[in-house]
């Protein structure tokens, strides 16, 4: 198990102020759109950006990269100086390195079986007027457009009583994804494309199935305002673009099989470590 220090927002600021600087250094190039529904600075209490009760919201956002994460937060950073904690999957929150930092950082870690308790930890800080954002696709997404959605991102923003804000993020998986690790070549000046969509407020009693549908084919419409816009022109069978756009990406169905071996790989993981160990003889 990682050293698990407790929450930290000296700590998260820096993290935050050293992706920045990272993305200078790169002369990484964001074009974000949407930017008028994101919340109002003024939506903070002071200069230290404390949370107010009532205040807060839940942003879904596309996952088809390692870096989707630092490209919403510095953005929500660069509009209103605030702070964007995430839900996290244990197997990250784990990790020797990663796992103190997003202790330090705050974020909410979701278990391997039991999510109630990172469900109501959610809801509790969406009701006191923090950011949360989550990943409703529960993974990247190898064919790089928007695959199922959980419905967990409705869910929780219903019971809080907080808007749903869609992030659809398109050129951050050229830098670093599954399958393909970071490059100095393609990371500077890399150009990312963020479209935010328009917020929803759900009433009570919302068919939270019918919403997730309508927040899929959301983000999906933002990925596709991204591409339009997008300024590399990709060659041929790129493997960064999508297969029904000529990309080498996995078609839908190919990333359906993959998905389901990956799910069936975890399934057996998991039954082996609940099974009991060997007794002596």
């Amino acid at each position: 198990m990682p050293w698990r220090p407790p929450s930290n927002d000296r700590f998260y600021r820096l993290m935050v102020r050293s992706a920045a600087f990272l993305r200078w250094a790169f002369r990484v190039r964001v074009h974000s759109s949407g930017t008028e529904h994101l919340p109002r600075p003024g939506a903070r209490q002071g200069a230290s950006r404390i949370p107010v009760p009532g205040t807060g919201a839940v942003f879904a956002m596309t996952h088809f990269g390692y870096l989707d994460f630092a490209v919403a937060e510095l953005l929500l950073w660069r509009h209103s100086g605030a702070q964007l904690r995430f839900l996290v999957h244990q197997g990250a929150a784990d990790h020797w390195l990663a796992g103190p930092a997003i202790s330090a950082s705050g974020h909410i870690v979701v278990g391997y079986t039991d999510h109630s308790g990172a469900y109501d930890a959610a809801v509790a800080k969406l009701r006191g007027g923090e950011y949360l954002a989550v990943f409703p696709e529960a993974g990247v997404s190898r064919s790089f457009t928007v695959r199922e959605c959980r419905t967990g991102a409705v869910r929780m923003a219903a019971e809080a009583g907080v808007p749903l804000i869609p992030v659809s993020i398109w050129g951050a998986h050229r830098l670093l994804t599954r399958g393909h690790g970071f490059s100095l070549r393609r990371g500077w000046r890399a150009p990312v494309c963020v479209h935010v969509g328009a917020p929803t407020l759900f009433q009570p009693g919302v068919d939270v199935e019918a919403a997730t549908g309508a927040l899929r084919r959301s983000l999906q419409a933002g990925i596709d305002r991204c591409i339009a816009g997008f300024p590399l022109h990709p060659e041929p069978g790129a493997w960064w673009m999508p297969a029904h756009l000529g990309g080498g990406a996995p078609t839908e169905a190919e990333r359906q099989l993959l998905d389901a071996g990956d799910a069936a790989r975890i399934r057996r993981r998991h039954q082996r470590e609940k099974q009991p160990p060997p007794q002596a003889t």
